[in-house]
């Protein structure tokens, strides 16, 4: 009978008292119990279980859940939806001059980079205007988000993770530090990227005769007057050719005039006044709409490297689509909740949170988790969806991950990891050409250091001789 079942393609299903031998080498030998493991590995083609190991367990997905979010705004916005950031001329327009303010609103792009802030203020100038007498007006009311402490999550308030949402989010709110030795003048050279004229950084740094490595390169960036300035010590390595870390700085508002005005002026243009918040009029009309790339370009830039702030605006998105301005969090959780209802019904395991993973309290199973991942294949944005995951061993956070001579390419997968969790979610073709809706789920003390990718590679292997 087994023999049948084989030649005709088809697996047995694994129940629940038993999971692949690698599978349970790995638990035994890194002291991992059983129980803090779900797996479920369903044949896209018959539906049918391959692996089951407690898929039933609610348990914390990681960044795996930004699949839930991205899916969503895929089935409901649409692969070709496009945000827009609107600039408005407050003011007389002569002979490339704006007698007045210059208003920018945003509306949510989650990937409006330097370089495509730099098109956009190249689009105003072409448009005709260069000068602007006036102040830069910003309008970020699309959105409502609370404050939100930068260091609550786990005390470190510089990491872009950690960053909060805006309608007006620019380059994701961070800077990117180069250090360099300067010999000659016994310092380090310390360039921005991108500069921003309103950030005020405080150079510490002593140079230390000594090779490149250590912690930070011996670097500590310590935030002061607000995150206005940035204070620069240690002892960096002499040895070090060069050294660049990335981190957040300024709040949004305030981030979003510095990189404005940085790039405005350095194009030569004119920027006679500061910065304030405000609405347009209620009669105006866009001086220039800028539209931003397309959901199934962004949603890339979120799963093939797990960019949370980016989630997050497509949560407050779903939510400002639905019901209309302010999005909010919550509304973007109800979005979700209704959505599952009506597409998934029975998933009652998943709870979003902020909709990226970065979440103590998110939750879903391995099988509700297959579901969706099921449900997304029989769509006709499939190829898009699947495409937003890393390849394994190419690109994404999987471009050192899974890279042996047989996963290489496999797998389209998005992974997760916080403290004590481990986990992954995607598709998995086998060498047979078989293809495998996948995911792991494991919680449990220390196993993001090491023990969740060695029990998810073995898997994986297993699943390729399918």
């Amino acid at each position: 009978m087994f023999l049948l079942a084989v030649m005709a393609g088809s697996l047995p299903v694994m129940a629940d008292s038993r999971l692949p031998q690698g599978v349970r080498h790995l638990l035994e030998l890194r002291g991992v119990p059983d129980d803090a493991l779900s797996i479920l590995v369903v044949d896209l083609e018959s539906g049918r279980d391959v692996v089951r190991w407690r898929a039933d367990a609610p348990r914390n997905p990681a960044s795996t859940m930004k699949l839930v979010t991205t899916l969503v705004a895929l089935d409901m916005l649409g692969p070709s939806y496009q945000w827009k950031t609107e600039l408005y001329a407050l003011g007389e327009v002569s002979d490339g001059r704006l007698d007045g303010d210059l208003l920018i609103k945003g509306y949510g792009d989650p990937f409006l980079v330097t370089e495509r802030v730099w098109r956009m203020l190249r689009e105003l100038s072409q448009a005709g205007i260069t000068e602007i007498t006036g102040d830069l007006v910003i309008d970020d009311s699309y959105f409502e988000v609370p404050w939100e402490d930068p260091a609550a999550f786990d005390r470190q308030p510089l990491r872009a993770y950690n960053v909060a949402p805006n309608a007006l989010l620019m380059n994701l709110k961070v800077v990117r530090y180069w250090f360099e030795p300067d010999r000659d003048a016994n310092a380090v050279r310390v360039i921005l990227e991108p500069p921003l004229e309103n950030l005020r950084v405080e150079n510490r740094l002593a140079l230390a005769n000594a090779s490149c490595r250590g912690y930070q390169r011996g670097i500590s960036i310590v935030p002061a007057d607000d995150y206005q300035t940035m204070v620069l010590d240690g002892e960096f390595p002499s040895r070090c050719k060069n050294y660049a870390m990335s981190r957040t700085a300024l709040d949004h508002n305030a981030y979003a005039y510095g990189l404005f005005a940085s790039l405005w002026r350095e194009a030569g243009n004119v920027l006679a006044g500061d910065w304030r918040t405000g609405v347009p009029p209620e009669d105006a009309t866009p001086f220039l709409a800028f539209p931003s790339e397309s959901l199934a370009e962004v949603i890339r830039h979120i799963n093939k490297h797990s960019n949370n702030v980016m989630a997050r605006q497509i949560l407050y998105t779903l939510a400002a689509e639905t019901f209309g301005a302010p999005g909010t969090e919550q509304g973007g959780r109800a979005v979700i909740d209704d959505w599952l209802a009506k597409k998934i019904p029975g998933a009652d395991s998943v709870r979003v949170d902020n909709g990226a993973g970065l979440s103590r309290t998110a939750s879903i199973t391995a099988e509700d988790f297959v579901r969706l991942l099921q449900f997304a294949w029989r769509q006709p944005y499939m190829p898009e969806f699947a495409a937003s995951l890393a390849l394994s061993g190419h690109d994404g956070t999987l471009r050192s991950k899974f890279a042996d001579r047989k996963l290489t390419g496999q797998a389209h997968l998005k992974t997760g990891s916080l403290d004590h969790v481990s986990a992954i979610a995607g598709y998995m073709q086998a060498r047979s050409g078989r293809r495998f809706a996948v995911v792991t789920l494991v919680n449990h003390e220390g196993v993001h250091r090491g023990p969740g990718e060695e029990i998810q590679s073995a898997l994986l292997h297993y699943l390729y001789e399918q």
